[in-house]
């Protein structure tokens, strides 16, 4: 059984983390949501507080050595600003997308998730996020406005309206097309939706 961890943290949107978490566990991936708390934070809250002010309860605070790639098939960053700040500043986080990708596991980030890839360091590769950071990864990569962008095993996608095509995406790198196909149909999108 495929698996994966789910990042979240303060600010984090929340379509963004419940969707894609949602749509993984519809398709069997074993998913796990981890807190990652502001550095400052020595003492986590129960539950994240996402961007438009929703209580999310996670299932673990964050802990790189426990959720690595030999541990989980993919790791996902979601966007929200506040969210994807905590997230791409962290250099546990930042260490942890190199080593799945060094290891050939998928990575997804989504909105202004997408940062956490120059934080990291990764080299030039196609990629999108929010417009609203666009600025900051133009320069620095091959920057797409598609809805989700496909680059080697780094997944990244545009906002919480593209939040399903993403997290479709996943299913189908991590489950193949079949189970893609399995999971979109009862959710019953409107005909002629493209994804």
């Amino acid at each position: 059984m495929p698996s994966a961890v789910v990042l979240l943290a303060d600010g984090t949107e929340e379509m963004e983390f419940t969707i894609t978490f949602d749509t993984l566990v519809r398709a069997g991936v074993k998913c796990c949501s981890a807190y990652v708390p502001p550095q400052t934070d020595v003492n986590p809250p129960p539950y994240a507080t996402g961007s438009r002010g929703i209580r999310i309860m996670y299932d673990e605070v964050f802990d790189a050595k426990r959720f690595s790639p030999n541990s989980y098939n993919a790791l996902i960053i979601p966007g929200g600003a506040k969210g994807a700040e905590t997230m791409s500043n962290s250099p546990e986080v930042q260490d942890l997308v190199r080593e799945f990708l060094a290891q050939g596991k998928i990575v997804g980030m989504i909105c202004a998730g997408s940062l956490t890839a120059l934080t990291s360091k990764l080299p030039r590769q196609p990629i999108t996020s929010h417009p609203s950071v666009k600025a900051q990864l133009e320069n620095d990569y091959d920057y797409s406005e598609d809805p989700v962008v496909i680059s080697n095993k780094l997944v990244t996608s545009r906002g919480p309206g593209t939040a399903f095509p993403f997290a479709l995406t996943l299913v189908e790198l991590l489950c193949g097309a079949e189970k893609r196909d399995e999971v979109r149909a009862p959710m019953i999108f409107p005909l002629g939706t493209p994804f």
